[in-house]
């Protein structure tokens, strides 16, 4: 497919493409810098850089496949594409190869009968009726592509670096040159051929995308026992979620005569069955918001442990700590990206399109870091180093007693007798900011922030047994916790298009850099008017009022 086709198009074509697998990355540096196309009097176009996404899908008894088709689903301007290829190829000058293309748009969670009305609609629906589309593989793809054109002819060249995603993991990578006709006559590529076909770097790419990262798929299940689809009748094995391991609770239920380890186990467990709940969408990819809820569930078990952990053995316990600590870096990783990415997003929704267009550099980026981190993240929740952590971790959250500390008899350890100081420690570390606050820097206000944060869990953790009066007292620390989050977020987007616009400065176009220069500049103004404005939020923690009403909740106990 054209990546310059109008998103919103519903039409058919022939692609004629010149295909070549990269042996030598060098080579394909070197080519589409556009170096040794010169006997071909062509004009060069700008390099651009995006990101693709495509899944592939077919149904569960593989009828596109059978009928000699394969789909894909590509999102466009915020909009889903269905591109639809004819397998069967016929020969092209060159060597290229020609081969009928379908789009239009699509809706991926909607059955094709009820996708907008195009070519490639009409197509599926002839094909599969109303039988439902399942992914088969993910194909990720960093794409840098450059234009030549003459009077009469345009050519599009691209490097792909690709990625073969199945089942939450990289199943292979590979290197792909790809030079598509995109006006003129047949011919012109013959020319082309000659100069690609004398690279020692290249080789004749036998077969598309699709077929390739099955074969990536095969080759894996052959290495490691990674179960792959079979190639001839593309059957997807339907994936059945496992059972929870945790009982899934609306609360974590402590009182105030609960022994402090106890509670902590209570709050440990109610956050790890959240934790569990949301990882099969974090695996998937799906909705960030499955991926963002994990993260909240292992940050709050994580300081449960802060605020109870000195009730248990710490030789006992302290590889529960570190698994927590290592699970919650990768899923930070992805989700401070997919914040970044969002909030750019939301930044550049009003402007116009070649603004937008002009800002896709940093995205594609930041885009890129976040499918690394992603990669990441998932191999470490497949691994078996994880599952034994997690099974053992179980285990501890059901165990009543285990490696609980011993108390004496007159030594204080319930709820009732330890929750108040616990609290008003946690407050007057959010209070010993007062005297800076006017004149704090952004760094010193996330220092803040963090303090609001256990300030907000410690009360979080006991709120049964604290009463209703806690919870507005807990909506004013929360109040608090996200305007600084909002003003830490800002920083880091600026400080991050900074140090894009610094590292990349030969790269980017002169519109290029002064759109992302001015997305820079409104972020730090952004920075500024929430540093400015803390006052309000800070009043509503500090306050006379706030104090008073913390007193009469924790002398409740």
């Amino acid at each position: 497919m054209t990546d310059g086709v109008d998103p919103v198009a519903s039409g058919r074509h022939h692609e004629v493409e010149l295909k070549f697998r990269v042996t030598e990355p060098a080579t394909g540096e070197r080519l589409i810098a556009a170096a040794g196309f010169e006997s071909m009097a062509m004009t060069v176009g700008r390099l651009r850089t995006m990101e693709v996404e495509d899944v592939y899908v077919d149904t569960a008894e593989g009828a596109l496949a059978r009928a000699g088709y394969a789909a894909r689903f590509r999102e466009s301007g915020g909009d889903t594409i269905v591109s639809v290829k004819s397998l069967a190829r016929t020969d092209a000058a060159g060597g290229a190869t020609r081969r009928e293309e379908l789009e239009g748009p699509a809706d991926r969670n909607a059955a094709a009968l009820d996708w907008p009305a195009s070519d490639a609609q009409a197509l599926v629906v002839d094909l599969v009726g109303g039988a439902p589309l399942v992914g088969l593989v993910t194909v990720r793809q960093r794409r840098r592509k450059r234009i030549l054109k003459s009077d009469t002819s345009r050519i599009e060249l691209s490097l792909d670096d690709v990625q073969v995603i199945a089942r939450g993991r990289v199943a292979g990578t590979f290197i792909e040159f790809e030079a598509e006709l995109i006006k003129g006559e047949e011919a012109v590529l013959e020319a082309l051929a000659r100069i690609l076909d004398g690279e020692a770097g290249l080789v004749r790419s036998p077969g598309s995308k699709l077929e390739a990262a099955l074969l990536a798929i095969d080759e894996l299940a052959a290495s490691d026992g990674f179960a792959a689809a079979p190639q001839a009748e593309i059957r997807p094995e339907p994936v059945t979620p496992a059972p929870p391991r945790l009982a899934l609770g609306k609360a974590a239920g402590v009182l105030p005569e609960d022994h402090i380890a106890e509670a902590g186990r209570k709050v440990m467990r109610f956050h790890l069955a959240r934790m569990l709940d949301f990882e099969a969408g974090t695996r998937t990819g799906d909705k960030a918001e499955d991926l963002h809820k994990m993260r909240v569930a292992t940050r709050r078990q994580r300081a449960a442990w802060r605020v109870f952990g000195a009730s248990f053995r710490p030789g006992r316990t302290r590889r529960y700590r570190n698994g927590l600590r290592e699970i919650a870096a990768r899923l930070g990783a992805v989700r401070d990206l997919d914040v970044l990415l969002e909030a750019a997003d939301a930044y550049r929704a009003d402007l116009p399109a070649t603004e937008q267009r002009a800002m896709e550099p940093l995205l594609a980026s930041w885009r890129q870091h976040r499918d690394d981190a992603r990669a990441l993240l998932v191999r470490e929740l497949d691994s078996a180093r994880y599952q034994r952590w997690l099974d053992d971790y179980i285990e501890f959250v059901r165990t009543e007693g285990a490696a609980v500390l011993a108390v004496g008899p007159v030594q204080p350890h319930r709820v009732r007798d330890t929750a108040p100081s616990r609290i008003w420690a946690a407050y007057e570390v959010v209070r010993g900011y007062e005297p800076v606050l006017r004149w704090a820097d952004v760094e010193t206000l996330h220092d803040l922030r963090i303090a609001g944060k256990w300030l907000r869990y410690t009360l979080e953790f006991v709120r049964e047994a604290l009463g209703p009066e806690a919870n507005p007292l807990i909506a004013r620390v929360t109040a608090l916790q996200d305007h600084l989050g909002l003003m830490h977020d800002a920083d880091v987007e600026a400080s991050m298009a900074r140090t894009f616009l610094v590292e990349h400065a030969g790269d980017l176009s002169p519109l290029e850099s002064a759109a992302i220069g001015r997305y820079l500049v409104d972020r730090e103004r952004e920075t500024a008017r929430l540093r400015r404005t803390i006052g309000v939020a800070w009043r509503g923690v500090a306050g006379l009022r706030f104090r008073r009403a913390l007193g009469r909740v924790v002398a409740g106990l």
